[in-house]
């Protein structure tokens, strides 16, 4: 049960805590957040004043709930005290609608605690006169077809609806998605295809001349009059196991709608008390385990309110969510360095530095960032990570629990971000297409994914394997242990299969890049004994690193010699790279064959620049073991590190009077800087 207390003492601690900018949407005891479609507003004496839409920006309303309303209504009848849908608080649903009105059980609920507040007596009197969807529909808030609700169904055609009425002999209207009607536009498909009014949910409006506020959503009296309320209403009393008090109001049923509106899995449950359920072990469910409401209502909302901060990855029905109990900001375990660092961390690189530069760079922008952390998060700190998934509609697991102290917790996060951090390019960015997302440092669990399975993961189709990827990487990066090996080999034969790249009309390819520096960056935090930086090594001579680095220098002198022909396409070494990785001694001499008219024409126009990619050839030919470079073994993930820091050595340096020199910034896009003339 630690999760469950560390969530309560989690409440505890933020909802008085004024500072967290959106405090306000932790939930109050016998409260729950609820998307609204419509606003209806009344006055004091219960007569209809007007209605409008709800902006979806304001949609989050703060309504009263029961623990059987907040427990979820997919098992039976449960309205909500004062807010809800049309099915249950509109008495003349039945008239309108296609299925059973639950306005009786609403009503009843409501007239129970009516005499508490004002507010709530003149909402009880209005909904008795059963006319809220005639008002709607006169209003023209609510969709009607042959006197009925109307309601949307799918058809074979994305952008065409059918628009039905529950009536025997309705004739069905097929028209475009764009024409309907405003109120159906803001709901959802329902499991059979269909967006049904039903579900249109109310929150009131009650005007009176002696309240400044009238919306109930945000009346504190109002709050205080359904906690009074509940208070006077018979529980079962008992020991709750996460305070250890006695005589304490047990909860029957534990809320659900955890990571949004729709959501039915719950954490705890048990509502089957028949057949196999407890084996024998229990007579009943608190036998087992006991949770007061408070408790368990405090609990659901904190984690409810963490997942809705956005400081949550999501992915399909998986969360992972990352917290300090006392709600202070700490870094997001499932972010890469761009989004780690920030805007005021990021950077590009400087053009007029080398890698190893950048490596240096990179670790004192990083350093002063988590020193902003530090000073807010003390060592003592409580810091949870934990991991929700649920493999049916109604059951929701605990996949992954983590609990840590504010320094193991920084330690930790420093460590990954430092071992694998390696150049990276994801390209444009989606959002802004004139940034390029050019930094340094370690990819999120999301992009090595993608960078392992390609296509596999993206999708409906592959969000199971999404998401089973990145909860093979958690324990990577909370508990420091090694990335699975053959994530790491995956990644490494994506990246050497740069054929199966989409090569762009300028002769680039975006995915590659951003494929290639994720399997550098794996491959080095992988083996981190080794020491390799983010630079090129001219010292190291192992096999596989001077294979690397060949092959981009032979890549170089082709583009170069292609540019000149004004020829964006793809190189021989580019088109090999798979068969160079498997085959490297007899590749390369297929690949130094073909070099020859590409040589001949840089001879021709920049025989300075030739004679420098010759020599460079040379330096690295020298350090081989003739014994190792005729072995055709399979190249490690090392040539493609060696790859990567030779060809951006190349694309930083030019050749002047006999030398290579560092570009300078303005050097960047002037082609006859590389000439060497």
């Amino acid at each position: 049960m630690s999760w469950i207390q560390k969530l309560y003492e989690t409440y505890n601690s933020c909802i008085v805590n004024k500072n967290i900018p959106d405090i306000e949407e932790l939930c109050p005891v016998g409260y729950s957040v609820q998307n609204a479609h419509i606003e209806v507003v009344i006055d004091q004496n219960g007569n209809f004043r007007r209605a409008s839409y709800v902006d979806p920006k304001h949609a989050k309303t703060l309504i009263p709930v029961t623990e059987k309303s907040l427990a979820g209504r997919t098992s039976g009848i449960a309205p909500h005290p004062l807010c809800d849908s049309l099915q249950y608080c509109a008495g003349d649903y039945e008239k309108y609608g296609d299925r059973k009105s639950h306005f009786k059980e609403y009503f009843k609920q409501l007239e129970a605690w009516a005499n508490s507040h004002e507010k709530v007596k003149a909402i009880h009197t209005y909904v008795s006169k059963k006319t809220l969807i005639k008002d709607l529909i006169e209003n023209k808030f609510l969709a009607e077809k042959d006197g009925k609700l109307a309601i949307v169904e799918k058809t074979g055609d994305k952008k065409k609806v059918k628009i039905t009425a529950p009536n025997e002999n309705d004739s069905p209207i097929v028209v475009d998605s764009d024409n309907l009607h405003p109120i159906m536009k803001v709901l959802s498909f329902d499991d059979k295809g269909a967006k049904n009014q039903a579900k249109v949910f109310i929150r009131w409006k009650v005007e009176a001349a002696d309240s400044l506020c009238s919306e109930t959503w945000k009346d504190k009296t109002l709050f205080d009059a359904w906690a009074n309320y509940l208070s006077s209403l018979d529980s079962i009393k008992g020991f709750c196991c996460v305070t250890g008090k006695q005589e304490t109001e047990i909860a029957q049923k534990h809320p659900s709608k955890i990571r949004s509106g729709r959501d039915g899995a719950k954490l705890i449950s048990s509502n089957d008390t028949s057949g196999f359920t407890f084996r024998g072990r229990f007579k009943s469910v608190q036998e087992a385990a006991s949770v007061s409401s408070e408790v368990t209502q405090k609990a659901h909302s904190a984690l409810r309110w963490l997942i809705g901060r956005k400081q949550a990855f999501r992915s399909g029905d998986q969360v992972f969510v990352a917290w300090a109990t006392s709600g202070t900001l700490i870094p997001d375990p499932c972010a890469n360095s761009w989004d780690f660092l920030g805007e005021e961390f990021q950077t590009q690189g400087d053009l007029s530095s080398s890698i190893g530069d950048i490596g240096q760079a990179f670790a004192r922008r990083f350093q002063k960032k988590l020193a902003g952390y530090k000073a807010n998060i003390t060592d003592t700190e409580d810091i949870v990570v934990m991991g929700l998934d649920s493999a049916t509609p109604g059951r929701m697991a605990i996949t992954f629990y983590r609990e840590l102290t504010g320094s193991e917790f920084l330690k930790r996060i420093e460590k990954w971000h430092s071992d694998f951090a390696w150049l990276q390019n994801y390209g444009r960015d989606r959002e802004d297409k004139k940034q390029q997302i050019i930094f340094e440092g370690a990819p999120a669990p999301r992009d090595i994914a993608w960078c392992a399975y390609g296509s596999k993961v993206e999708g409906k189709n592959g969000v199971k394997l999404l998401n089973a990827t990145v909860e093979r990487l958690m324990p990577s990066i909370i508990d420091g242990r090694p990335v699975p090996r053959d994530l790491v080999e995956r990644c490494i034969h994506r990246a050497s299969n740069r054929v199966g790249f989409k090569l762009e009309k300028d002769g680039s390819q975006p995915d590659f890049e951003k494929c290639l520096g994720i399997a550098c960056s794996l491959f080095k935090g992988f083996y981190i004994e080794r020491r390799y930086i983010m630079a090129l090594e001219e010292d190291r001579s192992s096999r596989d690193y001077l294979y690397g680095r060949l092959l981009a220098v032979a890549e170089k002198i082709e583009s170069m010699a292609l540019s000149f022909a004004n020829e964006p396409r793809e190189t021989t070494a580019a088109r090999l790279m798979q068969r160079f990785a498997d085959r490297p001694y007899s590749t390369w001499r297929t690949i130094e064959t073909s070099l020859a008219p590409y040589v001949a024409r840089l001879n021709a126009k920049a025989p300075g620049l030739l004679n420098g990619y010759k020599e460079l050839l040379d330096q690295i030919c020298c350090k081989f073991n003739a014994d190792k470079f005729t072995k055709d073994n399979r190249l490690s993930g090392e040539f493609l590190l060696a790859y990567h820091c030779q060809r951006k050595w190349l694309n930083e340096h030019k050749r002047e009077k006999g030398q290579w020199i560092t570009k300078t910034a303005e050097d960047k896009n002037n082609l006859t800087e590389e000439l060497g003339e």
